[in-house]
């Protein structure tokens, strides 16, 4: 417990120094960015051996297969990457959030960002299954933007729908695999819970500790922790900010698989390929299914259940599969 608050203690300091310095940076901070768009107008990737450079806003992916080397042309963000197709994992897209000097600090336009590419590779039928992390081993994601918090009002936070981000990410269709190392608090937290599983590397820590710099959760913290791992444990860590490790949140039910830290990553790439081998319509017809039975009475979430499974009867996976299991051979699905 000493350690858990020795490093919640670090991060509110942390907080508080960007709310004191939040005002007088403003100007300097808009300047940089201006200068890190210039900067990142030209991204370079690397094919062949050669770095080439890509002007606009798109970036060049290569792969080798074999004696090939094949290159896939994806929009470039300030705040994401997508590895995608991901060698050895197929049908599997790996998302990145890319803002390692802030701990992948969750703010507006990283959330923008990931909700359009969470978009893309969800309308993408070679896609079928998404693995989110944060860059570097420190925190998936340490929290909200503080610095950019602090000055909201509620009629600019009302007005502006920058929250709308989270919507958009709760309603993807394919199922995401959070891989979690080192922190994931506040909207952290909340991001990895908007995922539908979470593999975490034994040094992960969660946590709700905005009641510490004077507000609550406000992207779904109170609703989905709640239901998570109960009221009784839920109110405790919302009221009093206190983190819990790995072990602690696979025992209340927040979280999928604990595995070695550096493993995290590649265990959640592995479940990932798993749920993408699987029939896709199927797949998506069951996350929702799942899901409506935190938000629906039991009658109802059996009855939308009951016609889910009658509706897959009408697909072709359904007789492929069922065909497949009669003649004693692996099934191929075609996604319809």
């Amino acid at each position: 417990m000493a350690g858990i608050s020795h490093a919640a203690d670090g991060l509110l300091r942390v907080a508080t120094m960007h709310l004191a310095c939040a005002r007088l940076a403003r100007g300097e901070r808009a300047r940089g960015e201006r200068g890190a768009c210039g900067r990142r107008a030209l991204r370079t990737a690397r094919m062949d051996g050669a770095a080439r450079a890509l002007p606009g806003s798109w970036i060049l992916v290569g792969r080798s297969e074999g004696t090939r080397t094949l290159t896939q042309v994806q929009p470039a963000t300030r705040f994401i990457r997508v590895d995608h197709p991901v060698q050895g994992h197929d049908g599997v897209a790996l998302v990145t959030l890319e803002r390692p000097e802030a701990r992948n600090a969750l703010s507006f336009a990283l959330l923008t960002e990931l909700a359009g590419a969470l978009e893309a590779l969800d309308a993408d039928a070679a896609c079928r299954a998404i693995v989110l992390t944060g860059s570097g081993d420190k925190a998936f994601a340490a929290g909200a933007d503080i610095v950019e918090l602090a000055d909201q009002t509620p009629e600019r936070l009302a007005a502006e729908g920058q929250f709308n981000a989270w919507d958009r990410i709760a309603a993807i269709g394919l199922p995401i695999v959070a891989a979690v190392r080192g922190y994931a608090l506040g909207g952290g937290c909340e991001l990895a819970m908007s995922c539908d599983l979470i593999v975490a590397g034994d040094d992960a820590m969660f946590g709700q500790p905005e009641i510490r710099i004077g507000v609550m959760p406000g992207a779904g913290g109170t609703q989905r922790l709640t239901r998570a791992v109960g009221t009784a444990v839920a109110m405790e860590l919302i009221l009093t900010g206190r983190m819990m490790d790995a072990q602690e949140a696979k025992t209340a039910g927040l979280v999928t698989r604990v595995v070695p830290a550096a493993e995290a990553v590649s265990a959640a790439m592995e479940l990932a390929a798993t749920i993408a081998s699987m029939p896709p319509l199927a797949v998506r017809a069951a996350k929702r299914a799942v899901l409506a039975a935190a938000n629906l009475p039991l009658t109802d979430g059996l009855r939308q259940e009951r016609a889910a499974f009658f509706a897959l009867f009408g697909t072709a996976d359904q007789r492929e599969g069922m065909r497949a299991f009669m003649d004693k051979r692996p099934p191929v699905w075609t996604g319809r």
